[in-house]
């Protein structure tokens, strides 16, 4: 019977609505989210804005276990596609001091997903018997996302 239901919901769309993209996904100001990142001084990893864009869309009704999560995970988005920018950017500058560092600096990003994945993984596992697991999970997927595209902007600094 619940495989029928899965099914049902899947083959309806409805099950899309229930995943970050889908027609229930949240949405965060990305403003707020790019404000942040600006505002932030060099060296600090952990501004108080972080979280911000994802606490006022949970401000907006949106405060059970799921409409959270997709809060955060909207969030999270946004510090991915400046983390995706200032990669790039931190790229071009490292190559231009010598190329041999490009390839460093890919080995490194490489490394820290594997450990930011592993890292949210655990905490996962931590709380899987409860329904916070998900909130963890993706509250640190946000935060490691964005001190590692606040790492990346100071690195061009240096």
């Amino acid at each position: 019977m619940r495989r029928m239901m899965i099914l049902a919901m899947v083959g309806s769309g409805l099950w899309n609505g229930l995943w970050p993209g889908g027609a229930w996904a949240q949405q965060v100001d990305s403003g707020t989210v790019r404000s942040c990142f600006a505002q932030t001084p060099t060296g600090e990893m952990s501004p108080d804005c972080l979280g911000a864009a994802s606490n006022t869309c949970q401000d907006q009704g949106f405060d059970t276990t799921l409409g959270i999560t997709q809060c955060i995970q909207a969030e999270t988005e946004v510090w991915d596609t400046l983390l995706n920018e200032q990669y790039k950017s931190t790229r071009a500058v490292l190559g231009a001091q010598n190329p041999a560092l490009q390839n460093y600096l890919l080995a490194a990003q490489r490394a820290w997903i594997a450990f930011r994945d592993a890292e949210c993984a655990l905490g996962y596992a931590r709380w899987q018997d409860g329904s916070m697991r998900n909130i963890v999970h993706a509250n640190c997927m946000m935060v490691m996302t964005a001190r590692r595209t606040l790492e990346l902007r100071d690195m061009k600094g240096n």
